[in-house]
């Protein structure tokens, strides 16, 4: 690839009752007010939830400018729906079972999967960086394993839920981790090994179609893309393009390791099992997380440096540092008396921050 990957963002968001902040299921009536403002917005497996997709873009600016734009846009079409638009990853408030969104897909996931599928009122951010073909973006997912839990700590987003603490900086992590596909990818080494083990889940039921692959790294079934899910939707606009211009970065380097024919990088699962949960537990509290975090960053430093992101990461690396991420931020709000109202404010202003 001679020229530089191309990052894309789909970010999820819920849509709650301005009064009390409950999850109510008005997606299709958003979406439907969106459109008349030249917006597709995309609905999520519960009526609560739609998805906003970026168009690709070379430079983090452009990148910014859309994601901002997006979140106005689908923020007002919120509001003429009577609902609110946030960007959290689960709903602080206490909800019962959402809603399905009326489809056959959808129908048919609720029908196998459960309460695994009722209780899926849950945020995502997924980013997408260009790669060749398949077969490359098979290994630069392997390539990409150990670095996926200080991404989730970063990105953490979900620490008041159901009116209460958590304990948690991505309480979102723990829940997803219940499908059968969820989590990090296998070491995996073509993309004939990955049809195979897609083919294999079929085969046994654990997934409907390829879209249920749900691996936090995987090559993207619609774009020629590597697409990047291990996030919490991120609080705010920036936080969201930090992640991808640090998410393409990663995979320029393990573009440039392939290509120089090094080593893919190997971590037992049990320990990649193990840092998962800490960084879904502390986030960024963890001086061994902040630590792993800081030699991802050193380790992608000379892809950032070509792409001529280096100064704008570290300077937003020392804002969320300094202003915490969206956990930290919620955690914040509680703590000044123990009321979700207080942590709804905080993320509706983060929303469109």
């Amino acid at each position: 690839m001679t020229e530089l990957p191309t990052i894309g963002i789909e970010e999820e968001f819920l849509l709650v009752d301005p009064d009390g902040g409950a999850p109510i299921a008005r997606n299709a009536e958003v979406a439907e007010v969106a459109a008349r403002h030249d917006v597709d917005l995309q609905l999520e497996l519960t009526t609560c939830q739609v998805e906003t997709a970026s168009e690709p873009a070379h430079r983090h600016q452009d990148l910014l400018e859309q994601i901002r734009h997006l979140r106005e846009t689908a923020a007002k079409a919120a509001a003429e729906s009577g609902a609110q638009l946030l960007a959290v990853a689960l709903p602080p408030t206490v909800p019962q079972a959402f809603p399905i969104t009326d489809n056959p897909r959808y129908r048919e996931i609720a029908d196998r999967y459960g309460m695994i599928a009722h209780e899926q009122g849950i945020s995502a951010c997924h980013v997408h960086v260009s790669v060749p073909d398949r077969d490359t973006a098979v290994a630069v997912c392997t390539w990409l394993r150990p670095w996926l839990p200080g991404l989730l700590a970063l990105s953490a987003n979900s620490a008041i839920y159901r009116g209460a603490d958590s304990g948690h900086a991505s309480w979102r992590s723990v829940l997803w981790h219940r499908w059968p596909t969820a989590g990090p990818p296998p070491h995996l080494e073509s993309a004939a090994e990955y049809d195979e083990a897609v083919q294999a889940f079929k085969d046994m039921g654990a997934v409907l179609d390829d879209g249920m692959v749900y691996w936090d790294a995987r090559p993207s079934a619609k774009f020629p893309t590597v697409e990047l899910r291990v996030a919490d939707v991120a609080a705010t606009a920036a936080d969201a393009v930090l992640l991808a211009v640090l998410s393409r970065a990663a995979v320029m380097t393990a573009l440039t390791d392939i290509a120089e024919g090094a080593p893919k990088p190997r971590i037992p699962e049990h320990l990649l099992r193990a840092k998962y949960w800490r960084a879904a537990r502390d986030g960024l509290e963890d001086r061994r997380t902040l630590d792993e975090l800081g030699a991802f960053v050193a380790e992608i430093a000379p892809a950032l440096r070509r792409i001529g992101d280096y100064d704008y990461a570290v300077a937003e690396l020392e804002r969320v540092g300094r202003d915490g991420n969206g956990a930290s931020r919620q955690r914040r709000a509680w703590q000044r008396r123990g009321d979700v109202s207080d942590v709804l404010a905080e993320v509706a202003d983060a929303t469109l921050r």
